[in-house]
């Protein structure tokens, strides 16, 4: 085991920041070494905000999403169409169409998709709060916007066998050739599903 070279307090930053999305060891060395060399401008203020975040950041009871109020702000949005809910596996999923000013409707965040070999089954996910939000009624819509991934489908499927029967119009999200693609470069996945999406002109 190689020795440290710093001490146990930076060793600990840098082991909290490897354990980031997309930061691996290197990485988290390199983050560590930059915010500790920037005390003042850099780890002072991240230290406080992320203090804040953990007071004040809270689940939505509605939706999911994160926020620091519950209901959260897209829920409290008047604007908004609630009729139509936006079905995402996750908050980044959620923050991302938001980016995008897709739609203006309300959404409801799955927390993952179903995933037998990792052990994540119907009872994992927020399901059941979905199909009892559509039993209450108001919702006359349902957008499935999950990944196109062999785990983000299965859940689709599932989903929508559990709507069955339910009064309310279940849509997914088209996929196929991607703004400013190139045929060329597409794999062959994406081609067959831009084909079977294919619309009128």
């Amino acid at each position: 085991m190689a020795k440290s070279i710093a001490g146990p307090e930076i060793e600990r930053l840098i082991q909290l920041l490897a354990k980031l999305p997309g930061l691996g060891p290197r990485s988290a060395r390199r983050a560590a070494l930059h915010l500790v060399k920037r005390r003042e401008q850099l780890l002072a203020p991240l230290t406080t905000a992320m203090a804040e975040a953990l007071e004040k950041v809270t689940i939505c009871s509605a939706c999911g999403n994160i926020d620091t109020s519950d209901p959260c702000t897209i829920c409290l949005d008047t604007a908004r169409d609630q009729a139509t809910v936006i079905v995402v596996e996750d908050v980044s999923d959620l923050w991302a169409l938001e980016r995008a000013k897709a739609l203006n409707a309300a959404y409801h965040v799955l927390g993952g998709v179903l995933s037998p070999l990792d052990g994540i089954g119907p009872d994992d996910l927020t399901i059941r709060q979905l199909v009892e939000r559509v039993h209450r009624g108001g919702v006359n819509e349902l957008v499935l916007a999950v990944n196109a991934t062999v785990e983000g489908q299965t859940t689709a499927h599932y989903l929508m066998d559990q709507l069955e029967g339910l009064d309310v119009k279940v849509t997914r999200l088209a996929h196929g050739v991607p703004v400013g693609g190139e045929l060329d470069y597409l794999d062959e996945g994406t081609l067959a599903a831009a084909m079977r999406s294919r619309a009128v002109l």
